[in-house]
């Protein structure tokens, strides 16, 4: 069984999604071991606790310096003993110690086709914001493995969204929710399950 642990900042509508199709037996061989957010009530750790799943609040808040926080961060993981940790709206910069000790174990959804859109400053409303400032007619979402650049790591699986006349930031980013990225996020987490299981 692959031990995945998700981390979150937010409203974890990409949690629901993991969840879900772990339930439903769309992703197989993996287990969810454990939720860490970096905000306090957030709707994401009332998804946790719905499911049955160990979660916890690790927040920079909390530490004097980023150091110490870093520091927990990585400790909080750790204790999960996690094969993979999946970041699904966590808006933290993974420390370095942290990417190093899990390489090419850690994944992460972002809301457009790399390398389009992405880097520093693009989450979010952001995202789809400046794709829709561009005028592009197709965007999407990619899950990549997470290196020390900001989306720069190995892509696993992209899918494609329409742009459509009229849209706002918003509904774009309803869209490639719906359309890509609650179907691919579990789609790369099966993949890697599989993989480890053969």
């Amino acid at each position: 069984m692959l031990r995945v642990l998700v981390m979150v900042s937010g409203g974890g509508t990409n949690l629901q999604a993991i969840i879900d199709r772990v339930a439903d037996g769309s992703i197989k061989n993996a287990e969810l071991v454990g939720v860490i957010s970096n905000n306090y009530g957030v709707k994401s750790l009332e998804r946790a606790d719905k499911a049955g799943i160990p979660n916890r609040v690790v927040s920079p808040k909390d530490f004097p310096d980023r150091e110490s926080f870093n520091k927990a961060l990585l400790e909080a993981v750790d204790s999960y003993s996690p094969d993979l940790v999946v970041l699904a709206g966590f808006l933290v910069v993974i420390p370095p110690a942290m990417i190093d000790k899990y390489e090419n174990r850690i994944i992460n959804i972002h809301p457009s086709l790399i390398p389009s859109f992405c880097g520093t400053g693009f989450y979010g409303l952001k995202v789809h914001e400046a794709a829709l400032a561009r005028g592009v007619k197709i965007s999407g979402a990619t899950v990549h493995f997470v290196d020390k650049g900001t989306d720069t790591g190995p892509i696993i699986i992209q899918k494609p969204v329409e742009v459509k006349e009229g849209d706002t930031p918003e509904v774009l980013q309803r869209r490639i929710m719906e359309e890509a990225e609650w179907k691919i996020l579990p789609e790369a987490i099966n993949m890697i399950a599989s993989k480890k299981n053969d």
